[in-house]
């Protein structure tokens, strides 16, 4: 694909390439499409007409049931017609009841959580492992440590819907179903054959990617009996590596007023434009020099070939120059000069491929077995970002004495000689160097995950009381196998090994040519310390880095670990007896689970064990990031639960149950949930849940060996003067599990109507309500708040996972170790109201002779209340909702709003999504004078706001009726009006990567065809 070609050029030739593949297959197959009606929900009630159907969060079957909690019920056709990509996960969080999921675009720089190009779900926020996803109502292995079911696994080519449950369902299918559950249905009996291919890319010529799937099935056997269902799925995505988009180049940044003090009543935090790091280029800049006059050289940056240049600061910087503290922003000046931002990964490269098998075959009237089996393999590589780095001491004692190189002393840097001269260096001990090492390949991510699934069962139905009874038994096993690979990753010895370079002196030890330049760990008159193999590092520059290093000081860290999941469980429903005021229906069942994981990590990549300064146990970063230690452990859970449907009479219903779980870690727990169902006239129903849910600890939760990331925080007592220290710190964080944890609980309410009104055929209306209050959450601190409850609410409990790493630290830039593992000790209230609404017109009722029907749906959600109370005495309970500024903010309103025609021969449906302005940050108080006195929960901000979205997207369809097949030609544009994504004041990737759109406007064109 050439980027340089005409958009319409590029288009066509996608389109060609679809045509011509699929040609090639047709003389074996025609394509016809399921038969299908639109998106549904409770509302419509068609989630709960097919006797066959069991409506997710009940385990009731019995026709005409309608369960009290609302039920969302994504259609194939819907699917079909107006998902942005070849990835199911992507049209399925456009649900506003789904936000703050992992995806990724917001888990690309996940780098040691393993987390990095998945896709999970989160209903309410409240947390990915906090939403169930079922496949066909049973649980499915997780694709990570933590359990997240990555919806990449499914075999997209045979999903027949999609039931979204917007509501605890933990006494039905156990632990997770906290916010919700989440069932991909798959169309078991299906016949025929199809296939589908399609490939897109963006406007910008980047962003490339196709897919191919195959799914045939066919009957066999004495009265077809016995049934085959296969499928084949394979997809691709071109990584994009560069953010080269417009709207991450305008330095859209919150900047300190330098001005500002704790007496101050001007705002703390300003938001600008052409605001950029000022700390760091991408060929190095002093931030800091000893010796002489106090930082004579701060501000000299390196570009191509060591090219010396003065760094031009502009009007504001943040903090001011004066004092020790150099300055991290700078508005205006060569603000541009670093590109940090824009070196790093938009776009993960993705590579699926996925097989799924079904085999059945009724061995007596009512009686089927069945096997399943499913094997999905995915690779992800992304850029993730430059090997920046600051804090880099060069050694420049001697420099500025000697007359040529060769006189220099092993105290002299050499590379810092033969750039700035001995002149220059008069009188200087030593400089601090900061870069984003644009000479050194950039850090990346290369993800490999195997995931299997086999099941083994019989299923039927027969006739018990004179009803229909329905009953499963089934044993199932999963596999993931997870390689979590990194790729270009600073070895932090080894690096600064590289860095210390010295000019050989005449008869070193090792017999190197006087003068040439060699590490010092060579040259120096400790023969204990050499490293052949070590290559000297020139750090002073564009274009001046010795290849032959990168072998030396970046390595390829990784994780292997197996997990395991063992499940054998029963169900049945029956409707034992009726009383005067109907059927009484009864489900109930049993279910053994084993969950395991093993890991292992390679002795040169795992931390290594030291004490710190305080003489504590702890570990050493041998790596900037990727410091795995391997995770090894397992549990089991027995469960039972019953549950009934007991009609009251006068239109009114009741649905209870209960659930006892044992945990073979966590203890004993019991989930339950009341609701009932009131339908006093065709027209209204009135519907209330009431239940107790769980999360139990996963394994990551209980038995993490330990995982280690390397970032940086803000200094919680940092002032303008530099007093305090500087304004951010560096930092390695060291997480380990807790077997102690006990299981979260969340007492959850759903009260709603929906409104079907004969007087207006064709229109639904449902609006719920819903609260959950989750207790004893399980959560981990990130490190700001460490370090915040330390410094600002003198908590001794997290002083005490604070210390400084001797080897890292530098002088006046201290480099902290942070450690932490998960408790109980959270909670958290969600509350909302959803809101959905269709109409479906057939314009034969307007057009006797018009064919086709016309259809609006709209699905909102305003979200109330996301209160997080860490559990930490002091601490201050912030309300996530109306915050835009991240990954784990919640819009007031996130809404989706569909318009489409479909006929015999055509369909097109338009799309418009989006979410609502809010703040950026949570605790932010905008005002531009008069400001309240200085708090330290509580920051004030010249303008906290940030703007909504809005997206915009068309399908286009064209259907091919070949006689006993039928072919679909479809093209589907995404953010048809190139609406840029939601900007953020912040360096890096200056976008809320959670609800954007990052690519820009996107089209994919393909083909369906089937036969049957």
């Amino acid at each position: 694909m050439h980027a340089n070609r005409p958009l319409s050029v590029r288009i066509a030739t996608q389109a060609s390439l679809a045509a011509l593949a699929l040609a090639g297959l047709m003389p074996a197959t025609a394509l016809a499409q399921t038969a299908a009606t639109d998106v549904q929900s409770e509302a419509t009630d068609s989630a709960t007409t097919d006797p066959d159907l069991v409506v997710t969060g009940s385990r009731i079957v019995r026709d005409g049931f309608q369960a009290p909690t609302p039920v969302t019920v994504l259609t194939l056709e819907d699917i079909q017609n107006t998902s942005p990509s070849n990835n199911i996960a992507d049209f399925v969080n456009q649900l506003p009841s789904l936000a703050g999921s992992t995806r990724p675009s917001n888990s690309r720089l996940n780098l040691s959580s393993g987390q990095a190009g998945i896709n999970a779900l989160n209903l309410r926020n409240l947390g990915a492992e906090r939403t169930l996803v079922l496949l066909d109502g049973r649980r499915s292995v997780g694709s990570t440590v933590t359990g997240l079911v990555d919806v990449n696994t499914i075999p997209q080519a045979l999903i027949r819907s999609v039931e979204v449950v917007t509501g605890g369902a933990s006494s039905a299918y156990g632990s997770d179903a906290v916010a919700g559950v989440v069932n991909f249905v798959l169309d078991k009996d299906y016949t025929g054959l199809k296939v589908a291919i399609d490939s897109g890319i963006t406007d910008k010529g980047d962003g490339a990617n196709y897919s191919l799937s195959v799914a045939g099935g066919m009957s066999f056997g004495a009265d077809d009996r016995g049934h085959l269902l296969l499928s084949a799925e394979v997809a691709h995505r071109d990584g994009i590596f560069d953010v080269d988009r417009d709207w991450n180049a305008t330095g859209y940044v919150r900047i300190q007023d330098p001005a500002w003090t704790t007496a101050s009543t001007t705002p703390r935090y300003l938001i600008r434009r052409q605001v950029g790091a000022a700390n760091s280029t991408p060929g190095g800049i002093i931030t800091n020099s000893a010796g002489g006059t106090a930082n004579r050289l701060r501000g000299l940056y390196f570009g191509a070939n060591g090219q010396v240049s003065q760094y031009q600061y502009g009007d504001l910087t943040f903090p001011a120059r004066t004092g020790t503290a150099a300055p991290t922003l700078t508005q205006g000046g060569d603000w541009r000069v670093n590109d940090t931002g824009r070196r790093i990964g938009l776009d993960p490269q993705d590579d699926r491929h996925g097989l799924f098998g079904r085999l059945s075959y009724e061995i007596a009237e009512g009686i089927e077995l069945f096997a399943e089996g499913a094997y999905n393999r995915q690779e992800v590589f992304f850029n993730a970002g430059p090997n920046l780095a600051t804090g880099i001491t060069l050694n420049a004692t001697g420099c500025g004495t000697a007359a040529t190189a060769a006189a220099a002393p092993t105290t002299c840097n050499a590379f810092l000689y033969n750039t700035l001269g001995p002149a220059a260096l008069t009188g200087i001990t030593s400089v601090t160097l900061a870069t984003s090492a644009a000479d050194l390949p950039f850090r990346a991510v290369d993800n490999k995950r195997e995931v299997q699934r086999y099941a083994l069962g019989a299923e039927g139905d027969t006739e018990v009381f004179g009803k229909r009874a329905t009953w499963n038994l089934y044993a199932q096993y999963g596999r993931a196998e997870l390689r979590e690979q990194l790729r270009n990753i600073m070895n932090n010895q080894r690096m600064a090994n590289a860095t210390n370079a010295a000019f050989a002196p005449a008869g070193n030890a090792a017999g190197y040519a006087p003068g040439s330049i060699q590490c010092l760990i060579n040259v120096d008159a400790n023969a204990a310390n050499n490293d052949p193999a070590c290559v000297a590092l020139n750090r002073l520059g564009l274009g001046v880095a010795n290849p032959a290093v990168f072998d030396y000081a970046l390595g390829d860290p990784y994780r292997d670990e197996v997990v395991e999941q063992y499940n054998i469980a029963t169900n049945a429903s029956v409707t034992p007896f009726a009383t005067w005021a109907g059927d009484v229906s009864i489900a109930f069942g049993a279910e053994y689970r084993e969950e395991r994981i093993t890991g292992f990590v390679p002795a040169q990549f795992q931390p290594t064990p030291t004490t710190d300064s305080s003489g504590r146990p702890t570990t050493s970063n041998a790596w900037s990031v990727g410091n795995y230690l391997p995770t090894t452990g397992n549990y089991n859970v027995k469960e039972a639960y019953l549950e009934t449907v007991v009609p009251l009479g006068f239109g009114l219903e009741f649905n209870g149950a209960v659930r006892a779980t044992s945990y073979s870690t966590a203890g004993y727990v019991t989930t339950w949930k009341a609701g009932a169902t009131w339908q006093p006239i065709d027209d209204i129903r009135l519907r209330v849940t009431r239940s107790r849910d769980i999360r139990a600890p996963n394994l990551n939760d209980l038995f993490q060996g330990g995982s280690a990331n390397s970032d940086s925080i803000r200094n919680p007592t940092y002032t303008p003067d530099g007093l305090n220290g500087p304004a951010n710190y560096g930092y390695s964080g060291f997480v380990t599990g807790n077997p102690a944890l006990r299981p979260e609980q969340a007492n959850s309410w759903n009260a709603g109507v929906v409104l079907s009104p004969s007087f207006v055929p064709g229109f639904n209306l449902s609006v719920d309500y819903f609260r959950i209050d989750l207790e004893q959450a399980i959560s981990t601190f990130s490190a700001q708040q460490i370090a915040d409850l330390c410094y600002l609410q003198d908590q001794q409990s997290f002083c005490d996972a604070i210390s400084f790493d001797p080897i890292r630290s530098a002088p006046n830039q201290p480099y902290l170790l942070i450690r932490s593992q998960p408790f109980n000790a959270a909670s958290q209230l969600v509350r909302g109201v959803d809101i959905d609404a269709s109409y479906r017109l057939p314009l034969e009722r307007i057009f006797a002779q018009a064919a086709g029907n016309f259809t609006l749906r709209g699905v909102a959600t305003r979200y109330i209340d996301n209160l997080y109370d860490s559990g930490v005495p002091g601490t201050v309970v912030l309300n996530s909702v109306g915050v835009n500024g991240g990954q784990f903010s919640t819009p007031d309103w996130i809404y989706r709003f569909s318009a489409s025609y479909d006929s015999p021969s055509f369909s097109i449906t338009a799309v418009g999504r989006g979410i609502s302005a809010g703040k950026y940050a949570a605790n932010g108080i905008e005002c531009t004078t008069a400001c309240p006195a200085n708090d330290p929960n509580f920051f004030t901000y010249d303008d906290n706001s940030v703007s909504g979205l809005f997206y915009a997207d068309l399908n286009l369809t064209q259907k091919i009726d070949m006689g006993d097949a039928e072919a679909q030609f479809f093209i589907n544009v995404t953010n048809v009006f190139d609406r840029e994504p939601l900007l953020l004041p912040e360096t890096g990737l200056a976008a809320n990567s959670t609800y954007s759109d990052l690519l820009g406007r996107s089209f994919r064109v393909g083909i369906r065809m089937e036969t049957r």
